[in-house]
């Protein structure tokens, strides 16, 4: 878990599923993130999409709802792929559709800048346009779900009624959590207070 605001509040933790189209799901849990401009800025930051200090200030209501529809189409194509008989084909295709059409667009175009100690660090060479990010996502969707490997490295979390999906690299693809310091500690609690149940029993 990485600190980050895009929850409630400063100090929330931000999930970080291993790929920037799956934390774009994440942010639907536990209550929607996108609700604004400023929290749609903080996760573009946190995600992180586009370098340090890249100015975000142009970021206003009419980027919300296209964030949400690529959310949602994403999500659909995600969920198809863990589930085994894949989903309904005909919302799928137009779910596709939107992704294939999306990554059509030109992702922002960086460049190196040297920084004032003298290492090269990279920067956006005109603030990120709303279509922009949204093709760095759809590439990085359709890149996930087109090789065969890192799909198979999808997982949904098993703690109780939580719905985030990750990316596992673990060793031997073990992971069971979203979090072990979240759902993993609420399992670990959980089933301390069955043993200790079933010891007074």
């Amino acid at each position: 878990m990485l600190p980050s605001t895009t929850g409630a509040g400063a100090g929330t933790p931000r999930f970080d599923a291993g790929r920037p189209c799956l934390d774009l799901l994440a942010t639907t849990h536990p209550a929607e993130h996108l609700l604004t401009p400023a929290s749609l800025r903080t996760w573009i930051t946190t995600t992180p999409l586009v370098p340090p200090g890249t100015p975000l200030t142009h970021v206003d209501t009419t980027w919300l709802p296209p964030f949400r529809e690529l959310r949602d189409r994403t999500a659909r194509l995600i969920e198809a792929s863990l589930r085994p008989d894949g989903g309904p084909a005909d919302d799928l295709a137009l779910a596709l559709a939107h992704l294939n059409a999306r990554a059509r667009q030109e992702p922002p175009t960086p460049h190196a800048l040297r920084a004032p100690d003298g290492t090269l660090v990279r920067a956006l060479r005109t603030p990120p346009t709303c279509a922009a990010l949204l093709a760095v996502l759809a590439r990085d969707a359709l890149d996930l779900l087109t090789d065969p490997v890192a799909r198979a490295g999808l997982r949904r979390c098993e703690g109780d009624n939580c719905p985030l999906v990750y990316l596992d690299t673990s060793r031997g693809r073990r992971r069971r959590w979203c979090s072990s310091e979240m759902c993993g500690n609420r399992e670990r609690v959980a089933r301390h207070r069955r043993r200790a149940a079933l010891a007074r029993a």
